[in-house]
């Protein structure tokens, strides 16, 4: 039996969208322009699937000139526990990666949480604390948590309110991005009657998601919306399943062998899985786009292997610091600017009859 050898290589899809920036976002963004000077702490979450990818390079621009007197920026790395798998957590993978990107973001603090751990929104509370006590306002302090769509910030306020407060949700949540459209008034995470702390109060200010306006490279569109951030309507649900098949490949294909032999096709693996969980329309035939998407929300949950799409290693965070080798868009002008030749670029190929690239 011939051993099964994985794609080396995702296909280019030059058609695919390259932007999912909502009117909802740009008034999002606008508004914390507007109230960043009352801000002490910004909390900004990047999905630890995606440590590089979900970066959004309009919050460079945002915070520039704003971390003086005091203020600080907390990176915090959502969803750990979907980046890696559980038996591999401590053997040195996971201790390296955090280590890389600690460098990376020094000096602002970097924390990564886990749905399954309190004691990662303790450390964060801790880290809070102890800067809000540092500061001896009157009125304590107010922090902000910034983010790409669905990348854990509502479920992270959720979490540092229990923690801290006792109380319950506050943020509504969801599966989809764009749960949360408009800023909404501070809520209480850390109460320093309650913890004997003076003058450590600290509220936190939930936000809208906020989208690149366009996407250079449309690798990195398949994992944001592969990761939710984009609302599965945008990317056809085919292609996200294709994609997630090379990544599991790499990874451990035995995780499908309930539905299939590893295999490089997924057509097959889709029909296979069709039939195994009854996934089928009138007459028998598959529901394709369905199952394609049972597939991805299945891997979403951690059920079809956990572990991370980008690769981060000394290269990786060098190239990432330097832009060296990356068409990455550095500010809301160029971002917008972007988008917009790409979309003329793309009407002129329709009209010449040329699918252009998208």
């Amino acid at each position: 039996m011939t051993a099964f050898l994985p794609r080396t290589a995702f296909p280019a899809l030059t058609s695919l969208p390259r932007s999912y920036y909502l009117g909802h976002h740009a008034a999002g963004l606008a508004k914390m322009k507007t109230i960043l000077t009352q801000i002490d702490f910004v909390i900004e979450c990047r999905d630890a699937r995606i440590p590089l990818t979900s970066r959004n390079p309009m919050f460079e621009d945002l915070l520039s000139g704003w971390a003086k007197g005091g203020r600080e920026r907390v990176i915090v790395y959502t969803k750990r526990d979907l980046a890696l798998e559980e038996d591999m957590v401590g053997k040195g993978k996971e201790k390296e990666t955090h280590s890389l990107l600690r460098t990376l973001h020094a000096p602002s603090p970097v924390l990564f949480t886990s749905s399954k751990s309190a004691r990662s929104t303790s450390q964060i509370l801790s880290l809070l604390r102890a800067r809000s006590t540092a500061r001896q306002t009157i009125t304590g302090a107010h922090a902000m948590v910034v983010g790409l769509p669905n990348v854990g910030k509502s479920t992270l306020l959720n979490a540092l309110r229990a923690g801290g407060v006792k109380k319950g949700k506050a943020a509504i949540t969801g599966a989809q991005p764009g749960v949360t459209r408009k800023i909404g008034t501070g809520v209480k995470i850390i109460d320093s009657e309650n913890d004997g702390s003076a003058n450590s109060d600290v509220y936190l200010l939930d936000t809208p998601g906020v989208f690149i306006p366009y996407v250079p490279d449309a690798e990195a569109m398949l994992k944001l919306a592969l990761c939710g951030s984009v609302k599965d309507t945008v990317i056809p649900p085919f292609t996200l399943a294709d994609y997630l098949l090379f990544h599991v490949n790499r990874h451990n294909p035995d995780v499908y062998s309930t539905y299939h032999e590893p295999t490089n096709s997924v057509t097959d693996l889709l029909n296979a899985m069709a039939h195994k969980i009854g996934r089928l329309q009138k007459g028998g035939e598959i529901d394709l786009d369905g199952t394609a998407m049972w597939m991805v929300q299945r891997w979403r949950n951690g059920h079809l292997g956990r572990f991370g799409l980008d690769v981060v290693d000394a290269d990786a965070t060098e190239r990432y610091k330097s832009g060296a080798g990356e068409d990455r868009v550095s500010s809301l002008s160029q971002a917008r600017k972007a988008g917009k030749e790409a979309a003329r670029a793309k009407s002129r190929a329709r009209k010449g009859g040329v699918v252009g690239d998208g």
